[in-house]
């Protein structure tokens, strides 16, 4: 399946052999063979591209590797000896001022503890931690109070919410609204909205109905530009309330939650670290 993928990927036999390190001959092979067992073909070969039923079956490779490789990984959590080094996979605005402390206590209690930091998007974080790339993870979103967030399905993860803070509306100074003492989202649909990894516009719709047309895109992490392009009128968008200038958003009931993501843990640094995230 991996080599499929690469094939399908390159379309090119010989680049995704020396990608995976095989010969050309050794992928044919691969390729082959997972044909027979199918009774079809997957690929075209000149030029080299899926068929429709190789294009169907790229659509279930992805979710199927990474469920191998989460296995794989799970099943070693569980023989592996307690490491004095481990990575923690953070979403941008996961991390907030109050997980730090909690950080810098669990850090505190284990010197020799070594922890790297390591920021990704939502479905990332919760990938790495499966695959066995980060011990533990720290993924937020906006969800109604006590509500899980939408994580994707990589394998058996543990998931606990670790924090809630309200939300803001971030929108100009010199906006209409920007005096209230707060904001309802009913109120707002027909505003722009910046399409961000934390404010999509397509969740505003699930969780308020029709509108909220989108503005500028923004892919990026930082707090900072987002707030910069609200104020150069680009979109308004919904910030934690520890991060973000604006009027607080009075309905409908939303937080900004966080949830720590981790693997069976056996007693280690990793296991305290998590107890003391989750405190």
């Amino acid at each position: 399946m991996r080599t499929f993928v690469a094939v399908a990927r390159h379309g090119s036999f010989s680049d995704a052999a020396a990608e995976l390190g095989y010969t050309q001959s050794a992928v044919s092979q691969q390729i082959a063979a997972l044909e027979t067992d199918l009774g079809m073909p997957l690929l075209l070969r000149r030029p080299v591209a899926p068929t429709e039923a190789g294009a169907r079956l790229l659509e279930h490779a992805g979710p199927l590797l990474m469920r191998i490789e989460a296995a794989r990984a799970d099943v070693l959590r569980t023989a592996a000896a307690p490491a004095h080094r481990l990575t923690l996979a953070a979403t941008p605005l996961a991390l907030n001022a109050m997980l730090a402390v909690r950080l810098a206590r669990g850090r505190a209690a284990q010197p020799r503890l070594s922890v790297t930091v390591c920021t990704t998007g939502r479905a990332e974080v919760a990938g790495q931690v499966a695959r066995g790339r980060a011990e533990l993870g720290l993924a937020d979103g906006i969800t109604a109070p006590s509500d899980p967030l939408r994580l994707p399905d990589v394998g058996p993860l543990t998931t606990v919410g670790v924090a809630e803070e309200p939300l803001v509306v971030a929108l100009p100074d010199d906006h209409p609204l920007a005096g209230r003492a707060g904001l309802r989202l009913a109120d707002l649909v027909d505003a722009r909205w910046l399409q961000t990894p934390l404010c999509p516009v397509e969740r505003l719709r699930d969780l308020a109905g029709d509108g909220f047309r989108p503005g500028l895109a923004y892919t990026g992490d930082d707090v900072h530009t987002v707030l910069n392009l609200v104020a150069a009128g680009h979109g308004l968008t919904l910030l934690p309330a520890s991060v973000g200038l604006g009027v607080p958003l009075a309905a409908p009931r939303l937080v900004h939650r966080v949830e720590l993501l981790h693997g069976a843990l056996p007693p280690g640094p990793a296991a305290e670290l998590a107890a003391e995230l989750a405190a």
